[in-house]
């Protein structure tokens, strides 16, 4: 079953990818339907969260920095590098700042909350719940760190392995641009997964293709590398996704039957089994 919830959320992301919005509502539906409590599957959906676009806000500081001050070879544009480096810092400062200041923060969401009305006291209502969620995932991802649990290296192997497509595609068709280019122009673009669009289609590919044209990155090569890299991220997954949510649908379905059958009336219990019984 995690196999499919994996799979499925996967296929859901690229129906509907504002954020992941979609892969999250899956998996957050499947893993209830599983029978984890709210609240362990809300702190494991942040933790999850947290480590995941760990890696991405680091690449847009550590590449974004290195390429804007010559560490790492390429050409430096502003607003890929240095906007997009101070994004990420502000992310990363902002998560962290929830260990320490979660109880102000949600103080004063709940105030704005109390003074707005309508749609707009339900959103402060929802977003003042954030920052107790934020340090509940953020605790459970740093405790993983101090076991020394293998689990937080894999969000560097899946982005390692998605970028690592993006560099094969570039190879297939010419060169690929340097390391740091690469990611910066990867991860930039990647950021379109924001519009509420499908699979983030056509707004990820001209993000990418944008940002490949503004590091120098010849047109045509962008444009084939990144199609191609797309069409490859894409399809593969939405396919055996499709189908892990057709068999989950099933799972989930049979347990809800399963669970809704009224237990079988017990009948006499015979003296001897009274007696064999440790009660």
């Amino acid at each position: 079953m995690s196999y499919e919830i994996t799979l499925a959320g996967g296929a859901a992301t690229k129906i509907l990818a504002t954020a992941g919005a979609g892969g999250i509502a899956l998996t957050v539906w499947a893993l209830r339907a599983a029978g984890l409590p709210t609240d362990e599957v809300a702190t494991g959906m942040v933790c999850y969260e947290i480590l995941t676009y760990a890696v991405y806000m680091g690449a847009l500081v550590i590449c974004g920095l290195g390429l804007w001050f010559g560490v790492f070879a390429g050409k430096a544009p502003v607003v890929l590098t240095l906007a997009p480096a101070l994004f990420g810092l502000a992310v990363i400062t902002i998560v962290v700042s929830m260990l320490f200041f979660d109880v102000p923060a949600e103080r004063y969401l709940l105030r704005r909350a109390h003074a707005s009305h309508g749609r707009a006291r339900r959103w402060w209502q929802r977003a003042a719940a954030l920052p107790r969620s934020l340090q509940a995932g953020l605790r459970a991802a740093i405790a993983m760190f101090r076991r020394r649990d293998p689990a937080v290296l894999w969000p560097l192997v899946a982005w390692g392995f998605d970028i690592g497509t993006l560099w094969a595609a570039f190879n297939a068709f010419g060169h690929a641009p340097p390391p740091a280019v690469l990611v910066m122009g990867y991860y930039v673009g990647t950021l379109a997964n924001t519009l509420p669009l499908p699979g983030g289609i056509g707004g990820v590919e001209g993000g990418m293709i944008g940002s490949f044209l503004a590091f120098g990155v010849n047109g045509s090569l962008a444009v084939l590398a990144v199609l191609g890299y797309r069409t490859i991220s894409y399809w593969l997954p939405t396919v055996p996704g499709t189908i892990a949510y057709i068999e989950l649908r099933r799972h989930v379905a049979s347990t809800e039957v399963t669970t809704a059958t009224p237990a079988t009336t017990p009948g006499p219990v015979r003296p001897d089994a009274a007696a064999r019984s440790p009660a």
